[in-house]
């Protein structure tokens, strides 16, 4: 079975984890650091906006379940494309709209993708479409982290309902194992 890797930032990546780890046919989903200037950065160092890094997951799915395509409508549904270096109450650079993309067919597909989007929206996106170059997995505390803290006031309040909101969206690519 031949998998492929997808890396996405739109906003504290705890949210995007969560829902991901629920999408049939994503098999791994790491939350990490991209698109910065400094090596093996820190959580504390990205959050100082300092590093040029975006929080973001990287996925590990197989595209005979869900395709590139399915993974980006998503990631456009679960988070606000339009607000500049801020999700909700997350404000910063590491918490802005990007797709890092690992070959021209991912780039080709997420230009695709934004196009549409930009249909759907009432604000222009924003979203930075660039090449990956390194990627930092971020600390272990970070990894799984909705599910190890479900009750944890962020957690209650802000990745609960983005998951609920991709459950009732897409009931049918919902991992039946979760």
């Amino acid at each position: 079975m031949a998998t492929e890797t997808a890396t996405l930032g739109g906003g504290c990546f705890w949210c995007l984890e969560a829902v991901y780890q629920e999408l049939n046919g994503v098999q791994q989903v790491e939350s990490g650091y991209s698109g910065g200037h400094v090596a093996n950065p820190t959580y504390e160092q990205v959050c100082e906006g300092t590093t040029g890094h975006a929080e973001v997951v990287k996925l590990t799915f197989d595209p005979e379940v869900v395709s590139y395509r399915e993974i980006l409508e998503i990631f456009f549904t679960i988070h606000d494309p339009t607000t500049l270096n801020r999700q909700g109450n997350d404000v910063g650079t590491q918490y802005r709209s990007v797709i890092f993309y690992q070959t021209p067919e991912q780039q080709e597909t997420a230009k695709h993708v934004i196009a549409e989007m930009a249909n759907v929206w009432d604000a222009p996106i924003v979203t930075e479409l660039k090449p990956l170059q390194e990627y930092y997995k971020a600390e272990d505390y970070h990894q799984n982290y909705f599910r190890q803290h479900p009750l944890q006031g962020y957690c209650a309040f802000i990745v609960a309902p983005k998951v609920a909101k991709f459950r009732k969206m897409f009931t049918d690519k919902v991992n039946a194992a979760q």
